[in-house]
C-alpha cells in the first residue's frame, strides 16, 4: 500500500537533515520505500560520507521523460520561536507545519509518493527523482551527483525543481556569488592610532565603493522586469575586525554578495570590484607598504533563464490549468545548475511560497500539496 502525502511529510519532518549534517537516515527510509517497489537506486556520498545525493529511476532505461528534483537539507530554527517542535509535523487550519514543509520536504513528499504510484504502471518515458544535499548553503552537494550524470545516455528530457512557487510555473532566478573581502592594515595603539592602518577603515571604504558599483548598477546595468528588483544587486552581509577598542586592527574581513540578473556579466562585475579593492590599498601603500584588499570567490551558482516560448512551459501550463505568464523567483535553486550539466529545459514548479520557509512556524498548504499531487500525476501520465 502506498503511504499518502501527509505520512510521508510526517517521516521527512523528524529527520533533522540541517545542511552540513548527515541526510543518510533520511536516505534509507526513502530507499526504504522506492526499493521495494522496484525503482532503481544510486547514491551519490559525499567525500566524507556522511551525506549524499539519490538518483531514483522508473520505468524505461533510456533517455527522455522527467527528472523531478529537491533538496533534502533544512535551515537551522536555532533562534527562531516556534509554536510547536519544528521537526514534529503539526496540522491545523489546513496547514502542515514544520521545519522544511515549505522548502522544500513538501514536495519531496509528493515526488516520492508519485514515483510510488509510476512504478505500478506501464511507461513509455521515464521519470527520475533527484533528492540533494546541502542546497541551502551554496548548492554544493547537488554538484557530485550532475559531474556523474553529465554525459549519462539516460538522460532526462526535461527537469522540474520543486522549489515552492505557490505552484506557477517559474523560468528564471538570478545567480548569485558569495564572496570574502580580506584587509590588511596595521596594528597598534590607540593612542598612536594615526602611526597605524585602520583595517576597519579600508573595510569601510570597500563597503562605499560597493555602494557606488550597486547605484551603477541600478542606473545603468542590464534590466528584466519580470523580478521585484530588476537589476543585479551587492550585498554586504558580515564585516569583522577588531580585538579590543584600544587597539587598531589590522584585519578587517566581510563578507558580500552579487546576484546578477542573466544579462550581466558577473566576472566583469566583480572584476571592477577587484580593481575598486586594489585602488583603495594603492592609496595608502606610499606609508603603509603592507596595504592590501583580497577578494576570494567563496561559492555560488549560475542563474536561470529559460526562453518564454520553450514548449515544454505550454504543456506544464496546460497540465496546471495556469493561463498567465510564467514569472521570475527572487530566490535562488539548482535549476541552474541542472540547466547546464544535463543540457535540458529545466523548469521550477512546486507547492507553497517561499514567504513561508525559513521562519519560525514554516507551513505548507494542504491545498498545495493535492495541487502538487494531481500535477504530477498528470506529468506521467504523459510519460
Amino acid at each position: 500500500m502506498i503511504p499518502d502525502t501527509i505520512d510521508i511529510l510526517t517521516r521527512l519532518v523528524a529527520f533533522p537533515t540541517l545542511s552540513r549534517q548527515s541526510n543518510l537516515a533520511l536516505l534509507d527510509y526513502v530507499e526504504g520505500l522506492l526499493d521495494p517497489a522496484g525503482i532503481r537506486l544510486q547514491r551519490y556520498a559525499s567525500d566524507d560520507g556522511t551525506r549524499a545525493n539519490l538518483w531514483a529511476s522508473v520505468g524505461p532505461d533510456i533517455a527522455g521523460g522527467v527528472v523531478l528534483s529537491g533538496h533534502c537539507d533544512v535551515v537551522p530554527v536555532e533562534g527562531q520561536e516556534w509554536s510547536s517542535d519544528p521537526f514534529r509535523l503539526r496540522a491545523e487550519g489546513g496547514r502542515l507545519y514544520g521545519r522544511g514543509t515549505a522548502d522544500m520536504k513538501g514536495f519531496l513528499a509528493v515526488a516520492i509518493r508519485a514515483m510510488l504510484q509510476a512504478a505500478g504502471r506501464t511507461l513509455h518515458r521515464p521519470v527520475h527523482l533527484a533528492i540533494s544535499y546541502d542546497e541551502e548553503i551554496g548548492c554544493l552537494g547537488v554538484r557530485g551527483m550532475l559531474d556523474m550524470r553529465r554525459g549519462h545516455p539516460a538522460r532526462p528530457a526535461l527537469c522540474l525543481i520543486g522549489e515552492p512557487t505557490g505552484m506557477r510555473i517559474a523560468i528564471g532566478h538570478k545567480g548569485k556569488r558569495a564572496l570574502r573581502a580580506c584587509c590588511t592594515g596595521r596594528e597598534g595603539h590607540s593612542a598612536l592610532a594615526p602611526n597605524a592602518l585602520n583595517a576597519l577603515h579600508l573595510g569601510a571604504e570597500f563597503v562605499t565603493r560597493l555602494q557606488a558599483r550597486q547605484e551603477e548598477l541600478e542606473a545603468s546595468g542590464a534590466r528584466d522586469d519580470a523580478y521585484d528588483i530588476p537589476y543585479s544587486t551587492l550585498h554586504v552581509g558580515t564585516m569583522r575586525g577588531g580585538t579590543a577598542l584600544n587597539i587598531v586592527p589590522g584585519r578587517c574581513d566581510l563578507e558580500f554578495e552579487l546576484r546578477a540578473v542573466a544579462a550581466d556579466d558577473p566576472d566583469a562585475i566583480i572584476a571592477g570590484i577587484v580593481a575598486d579593492a586594489e585602488d583603495i590599498a594603492a592609496g595608502h601603500r606610499g606609508r603603509f607598504p603592507e596595504a592590501r584588499i583580497d577578494v576570494e570567490d567563496v561559492s555560488g551558482y549560475p542563474g536561470l533563464d529559460i526562453p518564454a516560448d520553450t514548449p515544454e512551459i505550454a504543456l506544464l501550463q496546460s497540465m496546471l490549468g495556469d493561463t498567465e505568464p510564467p514569472i521570475k523567483v527572487a530566490f535562488g535553486t539548482e535549476a541552474g545548475l541542472f540547466h547546464e550539466a544535463l543540457d535540458i529545459p529545466t523548469l521550477i514548479c512546486g507547492p507553497g511560497h517561499m514567504a513561508q520557509g525559513h521562519r519560525p512556524d514554516e507551513f505548507v498548504g494542504e491545498d498545495q500539496l493535492a495541487r502538487c499531487e494531481a500535477f504530477l500525476e498528470a506529468l506521467i501520465a504523459a510519460a
